[in-house]
């Protein structure tokens, strides 16, 4: 076995979504778009962190990868602004880690900013990152 081999082997292994086999915990809630963001425009934006939290934790509940609420609540605290990408990558990888076609990605995180300058971008962003994940959680069996 060559150095490239062992490399390549050692990747997979450290990155159970590069090899699509990761565990598979606990399912997350389905939320309802609407009442999301009527309640983020209820509680001014509060709401948002809440979904921050709870989406992240589940899908670390479920995947074993990636932030975790209580980072996910800091990051959005403290620089909001990244969240829209990384969650939207985080579903993304969801979808990629099961061998399915991926309907959103990093770069979803565009129609948050600079989205923001048309100002329907947050919500096209949300739209589509919630019912992404709100799909992938019926796929694996939620309701």
């Amino acid at each position: 076995m060559t150095a490239d081999n062992t490399t390549a082997a050692n990747a997979g292994a450290q990155n159970p979504y590069a090899t699509g086999q990761f565990a598979t915990g606990e399912l997350g809630r389905i939320r309802g778009t609407g009442v999301c963001i009527l309640l983020s425009i209820i509680t001014l934006g509060i709401y948002s962190l809440v979904w921050y939290f709870k989406t992240h934790d589940e899908m670390k509940r479920h995947s074993g990868q990636g932030l975790g609420g209580g980072i996910a609540l800091l990051l959005a605290f403290l620089v909001g602004i990244v969240m829209p990408y990384i969650t939207s990558s985080e579903v993304g990888a969801l979808y990629r880690a099961k061998g399915q076609p991926s309907p959103v990605s990093g770069a979803t995180g565009l129609w948050y900013f600079p989205g923001i300058f048309i100002l329907i971008g947050p919500l096209v962003w949300f739209i589509k990152t919630n019912g992404a994940l709100n799909s992938y959680w019926r796929s694996q069996g939620a309701s």
